[in-house]
């Protein structure tokens, strides 16, 4: 099923030879499994952010952003304190992500709630261990629940939504007066389109002609409150941005071949937007009856046994 409102393609853009979309299939799976077995174990997770973005997420992970092997332990260590004069030793959760060199992408997460997202895709790419997922909201953990600039696979704390992409902006912009070829990717929730700032902020990436510069938007149409549409409607959200002077392409975000697609379209002086129009239960759709009240899923006393079999079955690769 097609999920999109709007469509927008490119007959320029790259063929994907150059990618293992299998792979990238693979991690996506790996991302539901894993987030769903949190949930029960924890008693509630961030599951359905999972859910929407786990393609998308893939994707990042698997191949299109240009990263280098991890600079971090494999198994997480614990909190070690903030950055300071007695602890100059400290180091971003970006160093899973690889080095920052020249070459290299770099990569944002602006909804630090999905965290466990960004945990998993990093099991899944053999940058953090699985055991350290055990630690995942435990106190004294970096592994934690909302996301910090010391959690795994986080370059900086991204405070209110709305904020990262101005931090993604000025790292792209700074980088492009260095003439460095790596991009700087931003995956965003669209919920944060109702900000303020982030339309400062898509704005003054236009003004400065960062071409440089991802975002990946997920648009599960939902949120806190409820349905985005009711709460405030940001739609058309593609004819908007380009208003703003963005490049915008509209995907199926659970579509892996449209995914990377999308980040290879050619933009030329103008930062890339890709919306990725997604389903917030997808792959278990045993959770639809809940929409749009997904934020944060705990499953009630009758529920769990049935989501352990649906977990057993999606650990055997038969759904």
């Amino acid at each position: 099923m097609d999920i999109r409102s709007n469509v927008t393609t490119s007959s320029k853009i790259k063929p994907n030879e150059q990618y293992d979309l299998k792979k990238m299939e693979q991690i996506a799976h790996g991302i539901r499994q894993r987030v769903l077995e949190l949930t029960i174990e924890k008693n509630g997770c961030y599951l359905s952010q999972a859910l929407s973005s786990a393609e998308i997420v893939a994707v990042l992970y698997g191949g299109l952003m240009k990263l280098g092997e991890s600079q971090a332990p494999f198994v997480a260590p614990s909190f070690g304190g903030v950055p300071g004069n007695s602890n100059k030793d400290y180091v971003t959760g970006a160093a899973y992500n690889g080095p920052t060199g020249p070459g290299y992408d770099r990569l944002l997460i602006s909804p630090a709630h999905y965290a466990v997202v960004i945990y998993a895709a990093l099991v899944e790419s053999r940058r953090l261990s699985p055991d350290s997922l055990k630690e995942f909201n435990v106190d004294g953990s970096i592994v934690e629940q909302i996301g910090a600039e010391h959690s795994p696979g986080f370059e900086l704390t991204t405070g209110s939504f709305g904020q990262a992409i101005s931090q993604a902006g000025g790292i792209a912009h700074a980088r492009k007066m260095r003439n460095e070829k790596g991009r700087v990717f931003l995956f965003m929730s669209d919920g944060e389109l109702e900000e303020g700032q982030t339309w400062e902020g898509i704005q003054a990436a236009a003004h400065y002609k960062l071409d440089n510069l991802v975002v990946y938007v997920d648009v599960n149409g939902q949120q806190y409150d409820g349905w985005t549409k009711d709460v405030m409607n940001i739609e058309p959200i593609n004819s908007r941005i380009e208003a703003f002077g963005g490049t915008c392409v509209t995907v199926d975000g659970h579509h892996i071949d449209e995914l990377v697609r999308a980040g290879q379209t050619p933009t030329e002086n103008k930062p890339l937007f890709v919306l990725c129009y997604t389903n917030s239960a997808q792959g278990l759709p045993e959770l639809d009856y809940r929409k749009p009240n997904l934020h944060f899923v705990r499953f009630r006393d009758h529920e769990i046994e049935q989501f352990k079999a649906i977990l057993e079955d999606m650990k055997k690769g038969v759904r």
